[in-house]
């Protein structure tokens, strides 16, 4: 375990949490303003707007013959105010996965505005029809929160609008700006679920009314529910219809709108969706930027070479580099050079083991900690903790003790070692072995079970969990 990666693998840990909780948007293909940036998006376009339009030519919209001309007036005033916008902190936040920026999402969608002016003209329509209710309205106290939002209301239709047809064109499916308002609304009550889901134990009796049983322990379908494809349908809808019982207001399923009756009755089509949502999700889930923790594997393996010089006193030439590395490199072209000769790769072995060429001998590893037999008892608390009966001796097996982060945990017991990983790492991360993992969650032990196998409490667990990660934090360099 190379202790260079906990900074990555808990970044991506916090970016997963941060979404789900969030309810940062959905992926589709073809879609580009669904996501996380489109707040910042609506925020940027509407805060441009009320530049462009109040000094600019917002008189005009009532009159009909000057709509075209107020359309161009105002998209040329807007490209300058989003330019300007373009080097702030909100236009140059990331805008979605695909790694356009606000202010490109924002310029982008101002140009669909141009293609489809009927959103315009809806807009003006809007715009006069309050200007003959209270006059020139923008002047008040709260003009430009009634401005902003009837810009924010012509923006957000055009997305839909925008991405519908994308959609289209990348799945040769029909969809229209409603069905992509539906996507989105079944993607935040997924969220929603999830949500409730993860804090069972404070929601118990809504828990229990969506997944109509009662709640005693932490429900299976908890575990079950890694993403969005495994979300029933069944539990949005009774999350929609209980949610007013549980003060959250109706439901999106159970609201007097006729936007989602179809969907209200046909848990076949929610259930499409979701998958639909779920089976994209997975396909470009490198959009968090996990792969790129793996561009790093070399260079934290380097760091920890030079980390281990540096606790022995290694040269500051490099020579001491050099006599690491050297039998690695000799050990690789002598077994290649055997193999090429028909020696017996036995005598390659044993030649990588002696000089390195340089009169000096190689480091030996670390002597391993000891494994602890799988007597009965161990095999009884494992097994009462729902692991495998042999868990504690396979994962002890399992464990890289060359590692830096062996050597400096040296002498915790395995289980204290697992929840330093699950504290830093997360439950689960590519670098785990798989005897470490529970068969059930595919994931580290939780603190509980960790804390059986060790024959300790939890609180006892946590205090060694903590002392082991000082013992970590002390031993990197300053």
């Amino acid at each position: 375990m190379i202790m260079g990666r906990v900074p990555q693998a808990a970044r991506s840990q916090a970016v997963r949490r941060a979404r789900l909780a969030n309810g940062d948007g959905m992926r589709l293909p073809g879609t580009r303003y669904q996501e996380h940036g489109w707040e910042q998006v609506r925020k940027l376009l509407g805060q441009c707007s009320l530049q462009a339009l109040i000094h600019g030519p917002l008189l005009q919209l009532p009159a009909p013959h000057a709509l075209a001309g107020a359309l161009d007036e105002y998209v040329e005033a807007m490209a300058a105010q989003l330019r300007a916008s373009a080097r702030s902190v909100r236009g140059e936040a990331p805008g979605n996965s695909y790694g356009e920026s606000v202010f490109e999402l924002s310029l982008g969608l101002l140009c669909e505005l141009q293609a489809h002016p009927g959103h315009w003209h809806a807009f003006a329509a809007a715009v006069a029809s309050e200007q003959a209710r209270a006059g020139p309205f923008w002047h008040g106290a709260t003009g430009e929160a009634v401005l902003r939002k009837k810009v924010n209301d012509m923006f957000a239709v055009l997305r839909d609008k925008v991405d519908a047809d994308n959609y289209q064109v990348a799945c040769g499916r029909p969809c229209s700006p409603n069905k992509m308002y539906a996507y989105r609304m079944l993607d935040t009550a997924y969220a929603e679920v999830a949500r409730i889901f993860g804090a069972w134990q404070e929601n118990p009796s809504q828990v229990a009314a969506i997944l109509e049983h009662p709640v005693a322990g932490i429900p299976i379908e908890v575990r079950q529910m890694k993403s969005i494809a495994h979300c029933r349908p069944q539990w949005i809808m009774r999350w929609s219809e209980t949610r007013e019982q549980f003060g959250g207001g109706p439901g999106p399923l159970h609201t007097r709108s006729k936007r989602f009756a179809s969907l209200k009755t046909s848990p076949e089509k929610i259930a499409a969706m979701l998958r639909e949502i779920g089976d994209y999700e997975e396909l470009s889930s490198n959009r968090d930027s996990d792969w790129l923790g793996d561009a790093s594997t070399a260079a934290g393996w380097l760091d920890d070479v030079w980390r281990v010089l540096a606790e022995g006193g290694g040269d500051d030439d490099g020579a001491g580099a050099g006599r690491i590395l050297a039998p690695c490199i000799d050990g690789f072209e002598g077994a290649h050079a055997g193999a090429e000769s028909g020696d017996d790769a036995e005598s390659g072995a044993g030649a990588q083991s002696e000089d390195d060429g340089d009169g000096a001998l190689a480091p030996p590893l670390p002597p391993a900690p000891p494994v602890p037999p799988s007597d009965a008892r161990d095999m009884q608390i494992a097994a009462s903790v729902s692991l495998p009966p042999r868990y504690i001796e396979l994962a002890s097996l399992a464990q890289d003790r060359a590692s830096w982060a062996a050597r400096s945990m040296a002498e915790s017991t395995l289980p204290v070692r697992l929840a330093v990983f699950l504290k830093m790492l997360g439950a689960f991360d590519d670098s785990y072995p798989s005897e470490w993992l529970d068969p059930a969650t595919g994931e580290l032990p939780t603190m509980e079970q960790l804390a059986a196998l060790d024959r300790v409490s939890l609180p006892t667990l946590r205090k060694r969990r903590n002392a082991a990660i000082a013992l970590l934090q002390a031993a990197l360099p300053p």
